[in-house]
């Protein structure tokens, strides 16, 4: 069973205030849901919408044919009519435009008996969000009008799984939280900064400060130095303020201080189209900075990933004061996704080298000898460079006692797909129940060896991505020395979706 389910209006209508209710209300049923969110960068006006897919089995992408609208607007209704499937439902917001702000509610209430859900979990829902709230009852009304108004079409019944939901944001906040993280540093950037905004809402209570500087330079080096004096720190940013924090990488490669970069790309260059997604940051990732040092590059593909590469990230980072850049997007950090597995347990994150008050501590952005007093001999240059470099060799070491890659899929297939990040969900939907395997790269620096020996084994081999260039596909070359002739690759700002991407597929 699998159902895709718009709901669009204009900003501020309350569209997210339906899409949460409803799937906290499927989740809570033990349904598998993932919300898609897709809006313009206007707080009010434009076209925005939401898209829950609902099923009794995991997904984690939406399609391209929807089951039903739930209408705020006439341009929802005009824009998306033509994907709605011929037997699929549309509710108006038309009917229920005498509740003024609580059309949102009332709609809600239509699409709960639509599908089938108990009344009492959608008004178990409102009293949980707006008790207290001097539209409260009229809440309640607007429920009761939506719901009686409409008839029980799928019939959803109660299934006996547990299933929980979750953002890449907040995803990000756990694992940050789970690594017993002191400071993180961040200026408001979308898609990064409901991260910051996650971790602002608990650091009270786990006893850990969020602090926004004045700009995304100031942002890194208040890092470095909080880093310095012995605190566990994380950075977070999108593109445009990624590219003012060069320069405070490359005086992290030299002063060698702990420092992990949460990276939560969009589409560019320059401002681009800001709130939606693309995998175009790979490259910068990868070489941002001047000269030559040691770094990892982490791509989860879901929140439960990112909870755990989180983790991980924060102790690599301390264990080899080394930089650490966790590469996410606009699709995971504000899409829900509904999941049935645990989190593995998180590895214990420790600072292990000296620091101020301790001992005499001395950290330059010169070349130094051991002492850190600046210098510039050229032997000790290039010790220090070669130590530099056998520090990577212990990186990769260390790295492969983590998940580098997952292979998903008909393990035996000899059609390969390869990607990264976002296009995880998108993929292992496709290619359900056909004859291909899907290799997933999770560490892009280090590469595992692994990539190489599953590309030789296979008669076709096929890379995925949300950018113009093939940028992972490119460095799989520059590792390899093998080519991927067969790209599917999507650049206009959406993310995948899993029938249209079956079908190049199945083309290819």
């Amino acid at each position: 069973m699998r159902l895709n389910i718009l709901i669009g209006g204009k900003a501020g209508q309350g569209i997210n205030k339906v899409s949460g209710i409803v799937a906290r209300a499927l989740v809570d049923n033990g349904y598998f849901i993932f919300n898609y969110r897709d809006y313009p960068s206007i707080i009010r006006g434009g076209h925005n919408f939401n898209i829950i897919s609902v099923s009794d089995n995991r997904i984690a992408s939406h399609e391209s044919k929807l089951d039903g609208i739930i209408a705020l607007d006439e341009l929802t209704k005009r824009i998306h009519e033509k994907e709605l499937k011929k037997d699929g439902f549309m509710v108006d917001y038309k009917e229920f435009i005498d509740f003024g702000i609580n059309v949102n509610i009332a709609l809600a209430g239509c699409l709960m008996k639509i599908l089938g859900l108990d009344k009492q979990v959608l008004m178990n829902g409102i009293k949980e969000n707006m008790k207290g709230k001097k539209t409260f009852q009229q809440s309640l009304k607007a429920a009761e009008a939506g719901y009686s108004s409409q008839e029980n079409k799928y019939g959803l019944k109660r299934l006996k799984g547990k299933v929980s939901l979750m953002s890449g944001s907040q995803a990000i906040a756990i694992g940050a939280i789970n690594s017993k993280i002191d400071l993180y540093f961040g200026y408001p950037m979308t898609p990064s900064t409901n991260a910051m905004h996650e971790l602002a809402s608990m650091q009270f209570d786990k006893e850990f400060m969020v602090f926004q500087p004045e700009n995304e330079i100031s942002v890194v080096n208040m890092a470095l130095g909080a880093s310095f004096s012995g605190a566990k720190v994380m950075v977070g940013t999108s593109g445009g303020g990624f590219d003012l924090m060069a320069e405070g990488l490359s005086l992290q490669g030299q002063s060698e201080v702990p420092l992990v970069v949460y990276l939560a790309s969009r589409p560019g260059p320059a401002t681009g189209i800001p709130t939606y997604t693309m995998q175009g940051d790979l490259d910068i990732a990868l070489r941002s900075g001047h000269g030559e040092f040691p770094r990892i590059v982490i791509a989860p593909g879901d929140p439960l990933e990112t909870i755990e590469k989180t983790n991980e990230a924060l102790y690599l980072a301390n264990k080899f004061n080394c930089l650490v850049i966790l590469l996410s997007d606009k699709h995971i950090a504000e899409s829900e996704f509904s999941s049935d597995e645990k989190v593995n347990k998180p590895v214990a994150v420790r600072v292990v080298r000296k620091i101020p008050g301790e001992s005499i501590v001395k950290a330059s952005s010169y070349e130094h000898d051991e002492y850190g007093l600046t210098i510039e001999n050229k032997d000790i240059a290039v010790r220090n460079a070669e130590a530099r470099l056998e520090k990577y060799k212990q990186i990769q070491k260390e790295c492969n006692k983590f998940e580098m890659i997952k292979v998903h899929g008909k393990r035996d297939s000899k059609n390969l797909i390869i990607g990264w990040g976002s296009t995880k969900g998108a993929i292992i939907d496709a290619i359900d129940g056909s004859d291909f395997k899907f290799l997933q790269v999770l560490y892009m620096k280090p590469s595992s060896h692994q990539i190489k020996n599953e590309m030789l084994k296979a008669k076709k081999v096929i890379l995925v991505e949300n950018n113009l260039t093939g940028q992972l596909g490119r460095l799989i070359r520059e590792k390899t020395g093998l080519k991927i002739p067969n790209r599917i690759l999507k650049y206009d700002g959406l993310p995948f979706r899993s029938d249209e991407l079956r079908a190049e597929l199945e083309k290819v």
